[in-house]
This record gives structure tokens, C-alpha cells and sequence, in this order.
């Protein structure tokens, strides 16, 4: 797949994927109130935007026509 997410995109999508994921680990460990259910919600949330972000390509992007990618004509 070729790239498709910007760097500001991949440090937004690294961002939230630090907040979602300390979220879901405070709920775990009841520090922060909440079910399992969404702390697994908010982990693979959080899974998801690390994943996009480190391998520079989204699949919903590529689907939608997206490219946050400075200077790459679609």
C-alpha cells in the first residue's frame, strides 16, 4: 500500500493513541472509573491509531480517496 498519512496526521494519530491507551490502562486498574469494555474499546482504538501512524498508510483513507501526504498528487 503506498502512503497515504501525513506527518502533522501521524502525530495527531500517535497523540491520541498515547491518551486512548493511558485511558484504557487507568481503567484496568480501576484508577480511572469505567467497564472493560471500554477500556478494550479505547485499546484497540488506540492500537489502531499507532498502527496507521507508524505504517504511514489507513485503510478508511485509501477507501475515501484521502491523502494527507504533502506534495503527493492522487
Amino acid at each position: 500500500m503506498e502512503t497515504n498519512v501525513g506527518e502533522l496526521d501521524k502525530k495527531v494519530r500517535i497523540s491520541l493513541g498515547a491518551v486512548t491507551g493511558a485511558v484504557s490502562l487507568g481503567m484496568l486498574t480501576n484508577y480511572i472509573g469505567g467497564t472493560g469494555v471500554y477500556a478494550a474499546v479505547l485499546g484497540v482504538i488506540s492500537l489502531i491509531a499507532f498502527g496507521t501512524a507508524l505504517s504511514g498508510t489507513c485503510g478508511l483513507y485509501k477507501i475515501l480517496g484521502v491523502n494527507t501526504c504533502e506534495g503527493v498528487a492522487e
